[in-house]
């Protein structure tokens, strides 16, 4: 297909399948995912830090890094997050920020080999930030996407948009992954239309690197899980029963758990909104 056709053409989007791949010359194949919390008293001093240092020295100046984007958790959507209690290797009501950065795909190994060594690098350089904590950090490769709209905003360009809400979702499968593809398969479409979520994707987790910093945690567990990406139009908190329906629904089909659903709205970059709102 030449070009011009190919980013004329919309995307159909067929309800009862998941859009499993799409050729396109850029294309997302992993993603970093950050998840963490200052400690009490560094609020601010972590967010200006993270935000106008670590953003870019840590993740964005790194080769075939496409995008990157900063979430918050302020403490009603601490406080809303499912299941109560959870699973993970943390309390539910941990980790205020989430930083998702998507790879170029082709380009995990290599990225990762940046990474590391940058991330020992800026803390040997005295440009770490001590007083916070990592309760899950991982890299994870594109598993699948599905979108609302049969003209979407392409996952690729999901982290640019600035989307004013997201929501991760920890699921973890009772038997095989393939039930639980199919299970969204046949039940994602009805329940994204016509709602705030714009697109879904989902993401199976890879091992960090051995050299990783010693402050990053490993989750022995951390296999168990896919996570899925929910971007929404709008806070999720305005519309949480509407994921509340998606978890019980999942749940009821026996193929798989929620570990953790958990809401977030962007940061506004270059400010400290929500920084003083954190704690429940």
């Amino acid at each position: 297909m030449p070009p011009e056709d190919r980013y004329a053409a919309p995307l159909h989007y067929e309800p009862g399948r998941l859009i499993w791949s799409l050729d396109e010359p850029v294309r997302v194949g992993s993603m970093l995912w950050v998840f963490t919390d200052p400690h009490r008293g560094y609020e601010f001093a972590y967010n200006r830090w993270y935000e106008r240092d670590h953003y870019f020295a840590g993740c964005m100046v790194g080769a075939n890094t496409l995008a990157g984007s900063r979430w918050v958790a302020p403490a009603a959507h601490k406080l809303a997050r499912l299941p109560d209690p959870s699973p993970m290797p943390f309390d539910r009501v941990d980790g205020s920020y989430a930083c998702l950065y998507f790879i170029l795909d082709g380009h995990h190994d290599d990225w990762l080999d940046w990474a590391t060594p940058a991330m020992h690098e800026l803390y040997a350089t005295d440009r770490g930030f001590q007083h916070r904590t990592h309760y899950n950090t991982g890299v994870y490769r594109a598993r699948w996407r599905a979108y609302r709209d049969p003209d979407p905003v392409p996952l690729e360009l999901a982290l640019d948009h600035r989307y004013p809400g997201m929501v991760a979702l920890f699921v973890e499968p009772t038997g095989a992954q393939g039930a639980v593809d199919e299970w969204f398969d046949a039940s994602l479409p009805a329940w994204i239309a016509g709602s705030t979520v714009a697109g879904v994707s989902t993401w199976t987790p890879t091992p960090l690197l051995d050299a990783k910093p010693d402050f990053v945690p490993v989750d022995p567990t951390a296999s168990e899980r896919v996570l899925h990406v929910h971007f929404v139009e709008g806070d999720p908190l305005a519309t949480w029963d509407h994921h509340r329906e998606l978890v019980r629904q999942l749940e009821a089909s026996g193929v798989a758990r929620v570990a953790l659903a958990a809401p977030f709205v962007q940061t506004v970059m270059g400010t400290d909104r929500y920084v003083g709102d954190l704690w429940p």
